[in-house]
């Protein structure tokens, strides 16, 4: 139980601290719930291939782009979230990086009503998430370390 709660303080530390930073840039809360589910994730099985920092960055920004693209040929609406959709998940399928919070990504920029700098903050804050990776894989190795003995 110690363990797990101690697994867990890193996700939660390092998600509310991007919060704050992002409240502070902007107004966009919604285009960081998938990041929130990403951390979850993380946490629940942080050496899964699904929780890699690579399938991770890419699944994210690539549903981004393909969240973008709708929105850019359909408007904002549910043919563009249909289309977002299906794009993401199929092209996670073909490029082998499933990570299902990215289909989220892709419905938040399908429906963007936002401003301009929603790339640069959800980039920002996809790098937030990927050092979390980074964080629980060293918190897995420490724990391990100290519990062998």
């Amino acid at each position: 139980m110690r363990g797990e709660l101690t697994l867990a303080l890193l996700p939660t530390g390092t998600i509310l601290g991007m919060l704050f930073l992002l409240e502070a840039l902007s107004q966009q809360r919604i285009l960081f719930a998938s990041l929130a589910s990403s951390a979850f994730l993380i946490y629940l099985d942080p050496t899964h291939g699904t929780n890699s920092i690579r399938t991770l960055a890419v699944a994210h920004t690539m549903s981004m782009l393909v969240g973008l693209c709708a929105y850019w040929v359909f408007g904002h609406g549910y043919i563009a979230a249909g289309a977002a959709l299906i794009g993401s998940i199929f092209l996670m399928i073909v490029l082998d990086v499933v990570h299902p919070p990215a289909v989220g990504t892709s419905l938040v920029f399908a429906f963007r009503v936002g401003a301009e700098n929603d790339i640069t903050l959800f980039l920002l804050a996809l790098s937030v998430t990927g050092t979390l990776v980074i964080l629980e894989r060293i918190s897995l190795w420490l724990l391990g370390r100290f519990t062998a003995r």
